[in-house]
């Protein structure tokens, strides 16, 4: 019996430093973060979290109106840009920009006529100063580079859609009373007027664009082309006659925090 109870008292005695000596074991369902959660899923680490980022955008526009034919002149013009920009983020550099701009621009051309009065060749012209004033909602879909610490480039492709409020020529006539005559009886005006009210062109003008730029901070510089896809010419004085409105632009844009 004696031998019993002193085997027990051992046992006891082992066990009770033991206890003491072993490490304690990190319980799993304690919310530390020092341990592993098996039943949670690691967070990826992405650059970009969804949100929005606002933008004020100021830059010169050249808009080039581009025929098939001379009688309908080629015409260069020259403005500015002015508006607010969204920028909708997604994960991996992407994000997705929408945003609204006002464009004024200003273009001289002159269109040529062959006299109909001069028994010999004579060439008289139209002066054309055309005023054209549009909002413009461009949707595209930007890739940014982080270059470095705060320094990045973009480069941006998508659709652009201009819709026009005036495209006033304040035309001046220098042609002799036959030649004004004959002009007038294609069907072509010879003095000032609306091309958009007096529906000769459509107000819709639909492009794609593409180009790139430079950010640093808030501050971003860029520059793109814009490739017009329908034809502007709503009322036709001759057959095939189209008129595509392409253009280029450089901005400035500064982003509200």
């Amino acid at each position: 019996m004696k031998k019993l109870l002193y085997t027990l008292f051992i046992l006891c005695v082992c066990a009770s430093v033991y206890a003491q000596e072993a490490p304690s074991q990190p319980d799993l369902q304690t919310t530390d973060s020092r341990f592993f959660d098996p039943t949670k899923k690691e967070k990826r680490n992405t650059d970009y979290t969804f949100g929005v980022e606002y933008r004020f955008e100021l830059g010169y526009i050249q808009n080039n109106q581009r025929s098939l034919r001379e009688n309908y002149p080629d015409m260069f013009l020259h403005g500015g840009r002015l508006g607010v920009s969204f920028d909708f983020l997604l994960p991996i550099h992407f994000c997705i920009q929408t945003a609204l701009f006002m464009d004024l621009a200003y273009g001289i051309n002159t269109q040529h006529w062959r006299s109909q009065d001069a028994p010999t060749v004579q060439i008289e012209y139209l002066k054309h100063k055309i005023l054209e004033a549009e909002l413009t909602i461009p949707v595209r879909m930007y890739y940014n580079i982080p270059l470095w610490k705060k320094l990045g480039m973009f480069f941006f492709t998508g659709p652009q859609f201009g819709i026009g409020l005036t495209e006033y020529d304040f035309m001046e006539e220098h042609l002799s009373a036959g030649t004004k005559a004959w002009v007038e009886e294609q069907g072509y005006k010879t003095s000032r007027y609306d091309r958009l009210a007096e529906k000769e062109l459509h107000r819709i003008n639909i492009q794609w664009g593409l180009g790139g730029g430079f950010e640093w901070d808030v501050y971003r510089l860029q520059a793109g082309y814009n490739f017009g896809l329908n034809n502007m010419v709503r009322k036709k004085v001759i057959d095939n006659q189209h008129m595509w409105q392409w253009g280029w632009f450089v901005s400035f844009c500064y982003k509200f925090k």
